[in-house]
């Protein structure tokens, strides 16, 4: 009896890890993305094969994984970097939610004859955005820390802090307004303590009471620890009517630049991996599938509208704000959609019958809808983001002319130029960024501005005269386009190429290039030299192993070129060598003769 009593306690997890470890490689590796994935897991699970139930249950445990995740991104922004962010973060942010909120409740007041306050909570609950899907996009397109990424991140966290005010508001905006005496200095006062407990706990407990358990050396009560700062964050920001996931990113800001830091993450990424999937298949679960398709027409309608209001004033906002085409044209693809805090505001409307419970369903398939499609919107403004020309400068190619002659001057580029420089060669370096070109100016080397990749730009700058052409650009594409440029049209040419891989460097011996290097082999053999002798092993004996490793590298790669790109794989090592390799016997071997005594 007891077995089958906690047969369902099983059921349901091996069920979405079984749908998770499925859905996701499969979807990632057709191109679509994990967090589709665990939306479509979610979906086949729940509302079309009813093998699970209760789906919005488990959306409230799965929420935890949002909190984990603005944890983790806490950690990373130290409170001096978020101070320098403020201006994106309540101007931005502040613009994002009003302009879009105000546009949306129009709308919605254009289509429908709902009231005014039911048309407000529409808008500006629609006019949030997902921070779980969006910072999961910008996480696995490694773009978090880069201008857009920034910038995307700013307005969400903006959005984070105005789910507050928004739900505080709902009271007052019922019918005959019976709830508006919740709204009180008292509960402005417990939020507020409430932050300002979590910040002094934060500044001036957390560090100590990590010392404590790590001294310890007990791993499993720091996990503990990890856990119950997160999650005691989290709760004592929601009781005072605030974020979860605000209360997590605020801990994690005051212990980023706690020297637990990175101990911590390594602690909380496995529950925050976890739970984030399981946030977005339960976002599946709880699809309602009957009333999407009860309102299939309005939810066609809508999703789109939604979508694309977001998207215009997004990038209105971006481009006003001072970002360039491509990256407010990105912002405007990561967040159209609606978010999972419009879930919490439109249940709380209908509870406070602002508008019915079936209204409130409808928005929330809405939302969810939008949220499946983010994969597809982020692809098409990729698919929208165009490629802006360098900076453009006058083609003047006075003076040109060496006998060594280099097309790229990127950090490989401007190091080969202090070996040929300081050997006494003069060098003509080309480059197509104006910027780059500028700065290599004011330290005073002779730097042409033009595009290697076109013959008039090479003529002009004395390649017939040229003993050597360097050719030091990064990016097999660009590298490829020159070799065969002038390999076609000046095939007297030496050419010293920078290659980017092993498959690159085959190919570009292919075309006879008389010299080609891996960008990163010979740093690497420095490097793994370098920790061979912090390990014990001599300086000598490192270099006949790091010789001997390079030496077995060409090997393989005169067998690829033969054989192809997956042959000689008898040459690499991957298992450590027993006895050591090159390390010589410290005295010759004698041989003994047949009385047992050593010959001469």
């Amino acid at each position: 009896m007891a077995v089958e009593a906690a047969a369902p306690l099983y059921y349901e997890p091996l069920l979405l890890l079984g749908g998770a470890v499925i859905a996701a490689p499969l979807f990632a590796r057709i191109g679509l993305g994990t967090i589709l994935g665990y939306l479509a897991a979610g979906i086949a699970i729940g509302p079309v094969l009813l093998l699970i139930s209760d789906g919005k249950e488990l959306l409230h445990v799965a929420e935890l994984g949002v909190v984990f995740l603005l944890f983790i991104i806490g950690l990373e922004l130290k409170p001096a970097r978020l101070w320098a962010m403020r201006r994106s973060i309540f101007g931005m942010g502040l613009i994002q939610v009003s302009v879009t909120g105000v546009a949306l409740a129009m709308i919605a007041m254009l289509l429908t004859d709902l009231s005014y306050g039911a048309a407000f909570v529409i808008g500006f609950g629609l006019a949030l955005s997902s921070t779980a899907f969006s910072v999961q996009t910008l996480e696995s397109q490694g773009s978090l820390n880069s201008r857009y990424g920034q910038t995307a991140f700013s307005i969400l966290l903006f959005q984070d802090l105005a789910i507050a005010p928004l739900l505080a508001l709902i009271p007052l905006l019922s019918p005959g307004a019976e709830g508006a005496d919740a709204i009180s200095l008292e509960r402005f006062g417990i939020a507020l303590a409430s932050v300002l407990g979590l910040v002094l706990a934060g500044r001036y407990l957390l560090n100590p009471l990590f010392r404590v358990i790590a001294n310890t050396g007990a791993k499993e009560v720091m996990i503990a620890a990890a856990l119950l700062v997160v999650l005691g964050a989290a709760a004592l920001m929601e009781v005072a009517g605030l974020s979860m996931a605000l209360g997590a990113f605020i801990a994690g800001v005051l212990l980023a630049e706690s020297s637990f830091r990175h101990e911590l993450e390594a602690n909380i990424e496995p529950f925050r991996g976890i739970l984030l999937g399981l946030f977005f298949m339960a976002i599946g679960l709880s699809l309602d599938l009957g009333m999407v398709i009860d309102n299939w027409l309005t939810i066609l309608i809508a999703v789109p509208i939604l979508m694309l209001v977001k998207a215009v004033v997004l990038y209105a906002i971006s481009r006003a704000f001072n970002c360039q085409h491509n990256d407010a044209l990105r912002v405007a693809a990561l967040l159209p959609q609606g978010g999972e805090f419009g879930f919490v505001l439109f249940t709380a409307a209908a509870s406070a019958f602002i508008f019915p419970q079936a209204m409130a369903s409808l928005l929330i398939a809405i939302v969810t809808v939008s949220m499946a499609l983010t994969p597809l919107s982020v692809r098409i403004g990729e698919m929208l983001v165009r490629n802006e020309p360098d900076e453009e400068m006058d083609e003047d190619f006075e003076g040109a002319g060496a006998g060594v002659m280099m097309i790229g001057f990127s950090r490989f580029g401007q190091m080969v130029s202090q070996v040929l420089l300081s050997g006494g060669t003069d060098v003509t370096i080309i480059d197509h960024s104006a910027d780059r070109v500028r700065a290599a100016a004011r330290f005073g080397f002779r730097i042409y501005f033009g595009d290697g990749r076109r013959k008039e730009v090479l003529e002009a700058s004395g390649i017939r005269h040229a003993k050597i052409v360097a050719v030091c650009t990064n990016g097999a594409a660009s590298t490829d386009h020159i070799v065969n440029l002038i390999r076609a049209e000046f095939p007297h040419v030496r050419l010293f190429v920078r290659s980017y891989d092993r498959a690159h460097t085959l190919s570009l011996r292919e075309r006879d290039v008389e010299y080609e290097l891996r960008e990163t082999v010979e740093s690497a053999l420095i490097f793994g030299g370098k920790t061979l002798q912090a390990l014990g092993t001599s300086e000598e004996i490192a270099s006949e192993i790091v010789e001997d490793v390079r030496r077995r590298d060409e090997e393989r790669l005169a067998i690829q070129a033969v054989k192809g790109i997956y042959a000689g794989n008898d040459k690499m090592r991957v298992r450590p060598v027993t006895p050591e390799p090159l390390v010589k016997p410290k005295r010759e071997s004698q041989r003994l003769d047949h009385d047992g005594e050593q010959s001469a």
